[in-house]
């Protein structure tokens, strides 16, 4: 089978043009209407100046569009970058300019945002825009590049085959501790690999109806969406805005009759919360996937229990190694709360090492690295030990293996932390704080949450001389830079952070403080 990502949906396209092959709500695009659509964008793409090692933004709410554009930008030739039109401008201004794209693809209501970010994008980084909504005015300024009237002039047919499966298909930007987003870049081969290996274990099929819940900027949303048009299965997009609605959630579940569901834990842990599952309950449900983070034990003994004829599994890895690089099939509901859920064993085609108890990946899923950033691929991206001309990727994860000969999440190494599924370094929330000029100095760690948010973020902060703070003081100048999951939850005010001897700041008695162990008076900021 092809390594390019497109090819395989085009011939689904071919074999059942009729079928639904993307769905949200009571909005559908059939396999044959997503082929002539994707085809008709990757044409006006390609007269727009974007071919072979071109990038592609697009900001455009989830939605059919969003995957045809996903197609069409792959199609002809180039890599596509989603962005998030709920994050700051600020931050995704600098997604732009660090992803130099040519064209940036947008529709929905998200004008007025997409206006600032153009606006704080130095001029020589904006692309040209391509507007694709006649129901939404585009934002102001310099007239698109091409419409959808354009679009609809361009033949349906596809265009000819561009690139090769060790070109970047996507670049997905995740959070930089330096306080920059670093681009990850995966390749159609990456992303081929693990749907190879995928789509025989999990038996995807043209009868399955799979979820899409995660944001399209997360890796784990590229398994969702190419293992069901791979597939010839429809895609059901999950709307964003069902997330802190765990009855909506289920409901969708229910009505579209799902046989795949794969999210962070965080969500199931919230659905358990509320108890919306029944004995018995989403009788075409095939498989429950899970990945991102720790799932508590508790909440994976609720949905066994409840759902006995559903196979779950646990699936790990970072981004920087493609979708997956280690899977659990879990064999039987868990013996009780406490017992650790292993993150099981390396998918074919990838290796675990763990050195010194950190865990590093090698094989075909590692990423080629960060965009356009060489000094922080050198880092991340090893040479293998005895193994000349080999990678390994430094997890910053601590593990261990059982006796069962699995491998167990013991950690980070680093000041990396995961809350409500989204992957975090607290150095990039550290150094928004530096910019304001109401702190003198500041430190976020991150303590055990008993929620489903996985992570609680807390700001230990000292007022710069004279100058009036509060939390939501704090919090609404983060708002500025940072997308919501990044603001700190609780917060400490200080005199001087604690110092340890060798003068750097004290983050062991810091989280000491925030988890109860000592007499200060935590607050917290809605």
């Amino acid at each position: 089978m092809s390594a390019l990502l497109h090819e395989p949906v085009t011939a689904q396209a071919e074999m059942r043009p009729e079928a639904v092959a993307v769905a949200r709500g009571d909005v559908r695009l059939s396999y044959g209407e997503l082929e002539g659509l994707s085809n008709r964008l990757a044409r006006q793409l390609a007269a727009a100046g974007c071919g072979r090692g071109e990038r592609v933004a697009l900001y455009l709410p989830k939605s059919p569009l969003a995957v045809a554009a996903m197609l069409g930008a792959l199609k002809a030739g180039a890599a596509y970058v989603p962005m998030d039109p709920e994050s700051p401008a600020p931050r995704q201004a600098r997604v732009l300019a660090l992803a130099d794209c040519r064209v940036l693809v947008a529709a929905g209501p998200v004008a007025p945002r997409l206006r600032e970010v153009l606006a704080a994008t130095p001029p020589g980084a904006c692309p040209r825009l391509a507007w694709l909504d006649d129901e939404h005015a585009a934002p102001e300024g310099p007239a698109p590049a091409f419409t959808l009237r354009e679009l609809g002039a361009q033949p349906a047919r596809a265009p000819a085959r561009a690139g090769a499966p060790s070109d970047p298909a996507l670049i997905l930007f995740t959070s930089g501790s330096t306080g920059l987003p670093k681009g990850v870049t995966l390749t159609h081969a990456n992303v081929a690999h693990f749907l190879g290996w995928a789509r025989a274990h999990f038996g995807l099929e043209a009868a399955d109806r799979v979820s899409q819940h995660a944001p399209l900027r997360f890796d784990i949303s590229t398994f969702d969406i190419y293992g069901a048009l791979w597939s010839g299965a429809e895609l059901h997009l999950v709307p964003p805005e069902l997330n802190l609605l765990p009855h909506k959630l289920a409901q969708l579940m229910r009505e579209a009759r799902l046989t795949q569901w794969f999210s962070v834990p965080a969500v199931l842990t919230l659905m358990a919360k509320f108890d919306v599952v029944a004995p018995g309950d989403f009788p075409s449900l095939r498989r429950v996937l899970f990945a991102g983070e720790v799932m508590p034990t508790p909440t994976l003994m609720y949905w066994m229990r409840r759902l006995p004829h559903v196979f779950f599994t646990n699936l790990y890895a970072p981004t920087e190694t493609t979708i997956s690089s280690s899977y659990y099939d879990v064999p039987r509901c868990p013996a009780g709360a406490r017992a650790p859920i292993p993150i099981g064993r390396a998918v074919p085609g990838e290796e675990l090492l763990l050195l010194d108890g950190e865990l590093h990946i090698a094989g075909a899923g590692l990423s080629p690295g960060y965009w356009r950033d060489p000094e922080r691929t050198a880092e991340a991206f090893v040479p293998r030990p005895g193994r000349p001309g080999e990678r390994l990727y430094r997890t910053g994860d601590l593990a261990r293996v059982g006796e069962d000969g699995m491998l167990y999440f013991l950690g980070r190494a680093d000041t990396q932390v995961k809350c409500r599924g989204h992957r975090i370094e607290l150095g990039e929330i550290e150094a928004a704080l530096n910019a304001l000029a109401a702190l003198r100095e500041s430190a976020v760690v991150a303590i055990a949450s008993s929620g489903f948010e996985g992570a609680l973020l807390c700001c230990a902060y000292a007022p710069a001389p004279a100058a009036v703070v509060t939390p939501q003081s704090l919090r609404a100048g983060l708002a500025a830079v940072l997308p919501g999951y990044m603001l700190p939850q609780r917060w400490l005010r200080c005199e001087a952070l604690p110092k340890n001897d060798s003068g750097k700041i004290d983050r062991a008695a810091l989280r000491a403080a925030f988890e109860g162990g000592g007499e200060a008076r935590i607050e917290e900021a809605a």
